[in-house]
């Protein structure tokens, strides 16, 4: 029954979205079809979950959602029939890692936010270390996926306007140590690289904490 009403729901979705936006599917195209992969993506507001998670389809998607989201009966139910993954914020949720762990060795799309949290205003927040951590212990690949626009929402729904939904879709790599110590600083440096290839694909004035370009480096990032 869940099966047949996740079906229904995401066809609901997808026309929905493209009711209300106008959204630059090409790129998607160029996630893989198959295999175990880190989405790692930018979070601005609500938007874009329901509309990744249905326009990925048939892939099967899920993330990580702050626990509080259960509070509400109908998140909460949502959030289930997406299998999303409860997270305690501000403390070391090792449940919530090895559930992550599990969607990766299990082939499928693990969508992580580096930022942690929602931004708002679409312009890039500094990175949490925990994608590195999740990225190093699963040896999954690590695809870019960044969008903009969809901050804009809310208010061109008042206005009867549709919203410009923009996708970018980077290259794909894997973090390598290189055979050193993995400390928290190393775990940070390589969220930050990670952060830095989402920003160059997006325009400047969303590149937030991330503006600066020329600081950019590669060192953990071996690209496929």
């Amino acid at each position: 029954m869940n099966r047949i009403i996740g079906w229904f729901l995401n066809v609901v979705i997808r026309l929905g979205t493209s009711i209300l936006c106008r959204i630059e599917r090409a790129p998607l195209e160029q996630v893989p079809k198959h295999g175990a992969l880190i989405l790692a993506v930018n979070h601005i507001g609500s938007l874009e979950v329901p509309l990744m998670f249905a326009h990925l389809q048939p892939r099967k998607l899920t993330g990580l959602a702050k626990v509080e989201t259960w509070d509400n009966k109908f998140m909460g139910w949502l959030f289930t029939l997406w299998e999303a993954i409860p997270v305690r914020r501000g403390e070391a949720d090792l449940d919530a890692i090895r559930r992550c762990l599990d969607v990766l060795a299990a082939g499928n799309i693990l969508a992580l936010a580096p930022e942690g949290t929602r931004s708002g205003h679409g312009r890039l927040l500094r990175a949490e270390p925990g994608i590195a951590l999740i990225a190093l212990r699963s040896g999954a690949p690590i695809l870019p996926l960044v969008h903009w626009g969809g901050e804009k929402f809310s208010a061109n729904l008042k206005l009867r306007k549709r919203t410009d939904f923009h996708i970018r879709v980077g290259k794909q790599f894997h973090l390598d140590a290189g055979g050193g110590k993995v400390t928290g600083e190393v775990r940070q440096a390589m969220a930050d690289e990670i952060m830095c290839q989402m920003a160059a694909l997006m325009p400047e004035e969303y590149r937030g904490e991330y503006s600066d370009t020329s600081k950019a480096t590669t060192k953990y990032l071996r690209f496929d």
